[in-house]
């Protein structure tokens, strides 16, 4: 159990919040009251919905700021879940006088954000055509009241002032808007990260307030424009529309065929065989761990992950020879890179891509797998797959139905390969 698990046992205990949330459908809590286990600024921000502390999950609740020294908590509809990104992705270049914005310096959200502006992205994306960095950081919110959705019908709640953060906001001649950034893939997010700022500056300025979710990741910027229908409605939140960016690379299809080429494989490590679908997930926690080690809890927390999947993930880090596990006395498991992740992870965008494809093609299943491929136009099918790992062998793989849901993670591996050609996709 976490330390916010077991202060918000705690309080539970302490106080009737559920009793009150049951009979009056909410709890106000003082961040004094919270304060008596712990750090309120540790123990009420969930930007996720798994974030949750584990009484808060089981009773379906969640804590919304009402001012700076009090929460309420009731069974809010206070997450949203992302839509799926498109698939194609516009093709941006950093200026190359800009050193210091290399994607593999882009290590914050910040940074991130400083790195779409001077690609051009923010203005293709508000279509505007000038933009100016204004407001950020923490400030107080104005006085404004709300209608959610909790699982006894619609609830009134009135914000005074309470603390907003904003990461970034950008003013054009005909709109302001207001940026939360993430540089982790997550699978939903916290409305009020948006709300909240969204009715502070639309009650402040006459233009429009325009609401953006920023997502960056392995050079890729996923970009998503939210509207509030009802600005009187936390829950009418709607999609305006979602638009992808990627930071050129110039690889081509003869750089894969090389690579293949040149590729020579190693005898398989005694790691189960992978199971882990989403290579774009594997790079970020790759990334995150360029920064500091992680434990299991971090990447389950930060991934929405069950354990069983941070299981999954670490492991095909492992396998790949980029992610080290340090078992501690007492203390669980802690992830660093290893020496090839932690160099492979600082190299120049293109030399990265190919540097981590290089690590996957040292694997006989997926070095083979391409190599029909390319043959052929096309990735093999699941049982042709299958094949090729019952005649190269897979650790740990058995059963017929193992061995199916990992050719799944095969050719997920394989189609991110092919995914880092640029072919079809246009510049701006």
């Amino acid at each position: 159990m976490g330390l916010n698990d077991d202060a918000w046992e705690r309080l539970f205990d302490k106080y009737p919040i559920l009793h009150e949330v049951e009979t009056q459908g909410k709890y106000i809590i003082s961040a004094k009251q919270i304060k008596e286990f712990r750090e309120p600024r540790l123990m009420t921000k969930f930007d996720h919905k798994l974030n949750l502390p584990a009484v808060f999950r089981d009773n379906s609740l969640s804590i919304l700021p009402l001012s700076r020294g009090s929460y309420v908590i009731s069974s809010f509809e206070a997450y949203k879940e992302f839509e799926e990104p498109a698939a194609g992705a516009q093709l941006v270049s950093i200026p190359g006088c800009l050193q210091s914005l290399m994607p593999q310096f882009l290590t914050s959200e910040a940074i991130a954000l400083h790195c779409a502006g001077a690609c051009g992205i923010l203005e293709d994306f508000l279509e505007e055509e000038w933009l100016v960095p204004t407001v950020s950081g923490q400030m107080g919110s104005g006085v404004f009241s709300f209608a959610i959705n909790a699982a006894a019908g619609p609830q009134q709640v009135a914000v005074s002032s309470a603390q907003i953060e904003i990461d970034a906001a950008y003013e054009g001649a005909g709109s302001l808007s207001l940026f939360e950034a993430k540089n982790s893939l997550s699978k939903d997010f916290l409305i009020r990260q948006l709300y909240y700022p969204f009715r502070t500056w639309s009650a402040r300025i006459t233009k429009p307030v325009k609401t953006v979710f920023l997502v960056f990741s392995n050079g890729r910027f996923c970009l998503y424009q939210y509207s509030f229908v009802d600005p009187g409605n936390y829950n009418s939140l709607q999609l305006v529309k979602q638009k992808n960016y990627q930071i050129a690379t110039k690889i081509s299809l003869s750089d894969i065929e090389s690579l293949l080429a040149q590729t020579a494989l190693l005898q398989e490590p005694e790691i189960p065989f992978p199971q882990a679908d989403s290579m774009a997930r594997i790079i970020n926690m790759l990334e995150l761990l360029s920064q500091r080690p992680m434990t299991a809890r971090d990447i389950t927390s930060r991934y929405l992950f069950e354990s069983r999947q941070t299981n999954y993930y670490t492991d095909a880090g492992r396998y790949l020879g980029l992610i080290r596990k340090e078992e501690r006395e007492n203390r669980g498991v802690l992830y660093h890179l290893t020496q090839e992740g932690s160099r492979i992870m600082s190299l120049a965008h293109k030399e990265r891509q190919l540097a981590l494809a290089g690590q996957i093609l040292k694997h006989g299943v997926f070095h083979e797998t391409l190599r029909l491929c390319l043959g052929r136009g096309k990735v093999p099918d699941r049982k042709e797959i299958v094949e090729i790992m019952e005649a190269l062998g897979a650790y740990h793989v058995y059963a017929s139905s193992t061995y199916f849901r990992r050719a799944s993670t095969v050719a997920s591996w394989i189609h991110w390969i092919l995914s880092i050609i640029e072919t079809e996709r246009y510049r701006l």
